[in-house]
């Protein structure tokens, strides 16, 4: 049996769908990668210790705050002075109740600059208490 080829043409396969889908996984890693930055601040330059060590697990409510050599505050993006913590932290809160939970619930991470004195350090974490919140986490880089 002689088969003809003009009666079974070629067949070639659409690849559209599978470069869009390609397309949509690269700009969904580029979103990924843009949040894993905003928890650096070029202006801190974190102490180092022996003692640092990794944390253990992921942390459920992370609010991060920079303090910069020279003493402002940062949070998102937002550069203010320590008196300004209640205003700033306002909305923080606001979105936590919404969720159903309380300042409590949250952890303060604070990434503070290496020449920041202990005192300024310990005053955040006083006026961060005044607002409810309980748990906090300190970040230093690992003395090699």
């Amino acid at each position: 049996m002689k088969l003809n080829s003009k009666a079974h043409p070629q067949t070639e396969a659409d690849l559209t769908p599978m470069i869009d889908m390609t397309f949509q996984l690269i700009a969904f890693f580029m979103v990924l990668i843009n949040f894993s930055q905003s928890e650096q601040n070029d202006n801190v330059v974190l102490p180092s210790s022996e003692l640092a060590k990794p944390v253990d697990s992921p942390i459920e409510f992370p609010i991060i705050i920079h303090m910069t050599k020279l003493g402002s505050l940062v949070i998102g993006g937002d550069d203010f002075a320590i008196g300004g913590l209640r205003n700033r932290l306002g909305p923080e809160i606001s979105l936590l109740k919404l969720d159903g939970k309380t300042p409590a619930d949250a952890t303060i991470i604070i990434r503070g600059h290496e020449t920041v004195p202990g005192g300024r350090v310990r005053d955040l974490i006083h006026r961060c208490q005044e607002l409810g919140f309980e748990q906090f986490a300190l970040r230093v880089k690992e003395k090699v």
